[in-house]
C-alpha cells in the first residue's frame, strides 16, 4: 500500500502473531551479558534477507515496500516484548512533499554579446524547489571557492566580497585546514546554503572537482539526475523543513559548461581547481550575469518511522530515554533499457535496522534503569528527513532524550580490527564507546576518511542539530596481520556497490564481526541507560557550542 495519507500501515496477520508470541516471553537473564547473549548470527542473517528482498522493492519512502518494511520491523519488536510508542500505535507519520523537475523546464543561460544557452544533462543539471512552481532568477556571479564561512579556523571563503543579490558559485567540500568532524559540518550544503541566503545571495551553482569527476565522470553523474523524486518534511504550517526561499534556483555545472562560466573572469577555471585545492580563498566576481530557471512539481505524501520502547526500571530515571536509531529507506527501482533495477540496499542499510532489532531484542530482555526508544527511520536516503522530523516532533518529550545511537550501512566485508565512533570524541559517549569496543576485542579509532563528511550524512547529525549527545558507529578497515587489504575492499565497495543494485544478498557478510559489533552496540545504550549521569558534551566541543541548549 502506498501511503498518501497519514493513516499507518495495515498490521496484518504477522504482526498478530507477533503480539501473541510476545505474551509468552521468556524471564529476564540473570546479567547484561546474559542479554548480549541473545544477539544471534541467524537472526541478523533473516532480517536482512527479508528487508533487502526484491519482494520490498528497494524500500523507497512512501512506497508500499517501504510500508511493508515497517510493518516487519513492528512485528519484530513486538514479538520481543518492546511496545509500540509512535503516535498511532508503532508509526510516526511523517508529513513530506515530494517534488520533481517538470520536463523541459530547466534554462542555464549566459549573457554577453551573444546569449549562450545550454543544455540540461549535457551541460548542467538544476534541482527542483520544494515550494515554488516557477523559479526565475537573472543576476552576476560571484565564484567563492568552497562557500565557507569558518572564522574561528581562520578560513572564509566570503572574507571582502559582497554576494547580496547574486548567484554564488562554489566547490562542495570544505578546505582540509578544518579538521575533522567539525569539516563535515563546514562541507554541509544545509550549512553553506544557510550562509549563503543570510548574505543576500538568489541562486546557487555546485562546481565540479576534479576529485568528484574522477570517481564519477559528468558523463555518468548526468543521467542520475532527476531519476528520483526529491522530498522534504513539511511543517504544522505548510512550510517546507530546511528550506531557504532567497536561493531561488541551484545548480550542478559540467567541467566544460565550468569552464565557458569562467572564460572571460579575473579566474580561470583550471586556478580556482588549483586554489581549492590547496585550501586558499580565491573569491571573485566572474563579471558575467546568467540566467537560471526551472518549474517544478509538487505531491504530498506520507511515510511513517517505527518507533518502540523499552521502559526503564528505576521510576527516577525511566523518563530518560537512549534513542537507537537505524534508517529502513532506500531507493527503490529504477528502470534501465526497459528493465526494473532494484536497489536492495542489504548493506544500506538492511544491515543496520537488523543490527538495531536485535539490540532491542537484547534490551527487552533485560531492561536498564533508564528507558529506550528504538526507531526505525524513514527518508534518510532523501535527506535525513524521518529523523529531523522525529527530533521536531519526538514522541517523548525533547528534554527527556539523554542520547543517541545511530547505525547507517556497518560493512562487515572482512574480519573487523577496529570500530569508528563518528561524534564521541565530543561528549562523554567516548568513554562508553571506548569501553564497548575493547569488551568485544575491537580498538576505537579515528575518522580514516575525514574527506567524505560522513558525520553529518546519517541521522545522528539531526539529533546533534538538537543538542542531543550522539554517535554513529561504524566499523573500521585498521590494520591486521593477515593479508587482508582492508581499505581497498571497503572503498571498492563504496565505488562499485554502494548506492547501487549490486549491494544485495550477494554480498560478502563476515557475520561473526557482525555479531560481536551488534554486542558492542548494545553495551553502548547499557552503560548510559543503567544510570549515573546524563550524557554531556565536552567543554569547548564544537558541536555544543553551537548545538546545546543553554
Amino acid at each position: 500500500m502506498c501511503l498518501v495519507t497519514a493513516r499507518r500501515p495495515a498490521p496484518g496477520a504477522c504482526l498478530l502473531a507477533a503480539l501473541a508470541l510476545a505474551a509468552c516471553a521468556a524471564p529476564p537473564p540473570a546479567s547484561v551479558n546474559d542479554a548480549l547473549d541473545l544477539i544471534g548470527q541467524r537472526a541478523l542473517q533473516k532480517h536482512v534477507a527479508y528487508l533487502a528482498s526484491d519482494g520490498l522493492e528497494g524500500r523507497m519512502t512512501g512506497r508500499p515496500g517501504y510500508d511493508k518494511a515497517a510493518e516487519y520491523v513492528a512485528g519484530q519488536l513486538a514479538a520481543m516484548g518492546v511496545e509500540p510508542a509512535g503516535p498511532d500505535g508503532w508509526y510516526q507519520p511523517v508529513p513530506l512533499r515530494s517534488y520533481t523537475l517538470a520536463a523541459g523546464s530547466a534554462e542555464f543561460t549566459l549573457h554577453g554579446e551573444a546569449d549562450r544557452r545550454f543544455v540540461y544533462r549535457d551541460d548542467f543539471a538544476s534541482l527542483p524547489d520544494p515550494v515554488a512552481t516557477e523559479s526565475r532568477v537573472r543576476a552576476e556571479v560571484v565564484y567563492v571557492g568552497y562557500g565557507v564561512h569558518a572564522p574561528e579556523f581562520g578560513y572564509s571563503d566570503y572574507e571582502g566580497i559582497d554576494v547580496a543579490g547574486r548567484i554564488v558559485a562554489a566547490y562542495r567540500g570544505a578546505p582540509a585546514s578544518i579538521s575533522g568532524e567539525q569539516r563535515a559540518y563546514f562541507a554541509s550544503s544545509l550549512t553553506k546554503l544557510r550562509e549563503a541566503a543570510a548574505r543576500g545571495a538568489v541562486g546557487a551553482i555546485t562546481l565540479r572537482s576534479r576529485d568528484a569527476e574522477e570517481k564519477r565522470p559528468w558523463s555518468e553523474a548526468k543521467t542520475l539526475f532527476g531519476r528520483r523524486p526529491q522530498m522534504r518534511w513539511i511543517t504544522d504550517d505548510g512550510r517546507a523543513a530546511d528550506h531557504f526561499p532567497a536561493i531561488r534556483v541551484r545548480t550542478y555545472l559540467s567541467p566544460a559548461t565550468s569552464e565557458a562560466l569562467f572564460a572571460d573572469a579575473p579566474i580561470s577555471y583550471a586556478e580556482s581547481l588549483d586554489r581549492m585545492e590547496a585550501g586558499e580563498p580565491a573569491s571573485a566576481h566572474l563579471g558575467i550575469e546568467l540566467t537560471m530557471a526551472s518549474a517544478s512539481r509538487h505531491t504530498p505524501i506520507s511515510s511513517p518511522n517505527v518507533v518502540g520502547m523499552v521502559r526503564g526500571t528505576d521510576p527516577a530515571l525511566a523518563g530518560e530515554y537512549v534513542v537507537y536509531t537505524a534508517h529502513l529507506d532506500h531507493l527503490g527501482t529504477v528502470v534501465e533499457d526497459g528493465e526494473t533495477r532494484v536497489y536492495n540496499g542489504a548493506y544500506d542499510n538492511a544491515m543496520g535496522v537488523a543490527l538495531m532489532l536485535e539490540t532491542a531484542r537484547s534490551f527487552a530482555a533485560f531492561p536498564p534503569r533508564r528507558s529506550l526508544l528504538f526507531v526505525a527511520l524513514t527518508a534518510e536516503e532523501r535527506g535525513l528527513l524521518g529523523s529531523d522530523y522525529f527530533v521536531n516532533h519526538p514522541v517523548v518529550p525533547a528534554s527527556s532524550i539523554v542520547a543517541n545511537v545511530n547505525l547507517d550501512m556497518p560493512l562487515f566485508l572482512y574480519p573487523v580490527a577496529d570500530l569508528i565512533a563518528f561524534g564521541s570524541g565530543h561528549s562523554s559517549l567516548q568513554g562508553p564507546a571506548e569501553r564497548a569496543a575493547r569488551a568485544e576485542g575491537f580498538a576505537l579509532t579515528p575518522d580514516p576518511m575525514p574527506e567524505e563528511n560522513l558525520f553529518v550524512r546519517s541521522d545522528q547529525y539531526s539529533f546533534v542539530r538538537k543538542g542531543i549527545p550522539a554517535l554513529f558507529l561504524v566499523p573500521g578497515f585498521g590494520p591486521q596481520d593477515d593479508g587482508i587489504d582492508r581499505e581497498t575492499i571497503f572503498r571498492e565497495f563504496i565505488g562499485n556497490h554502494y548506492h547501487k543494485p549490486s549491494d544485495d544478498s550477494s554480498r560478502p557478510v563476515d557475520w561473526g564481526s557482525a555479531v560481536r559489533f551488534a554486542r558492542a552496540h548494545a553495551r553502548i545504550g547499557y552503560a548510559v541507560a543503567m544510570g549515573g549521569p546524563r550524557p554531556q558534551w565536552k567543554e569547548g566541543s564544537f558541536f555544543g557550542e553551537r548545538f546545546a541548549t543553554p
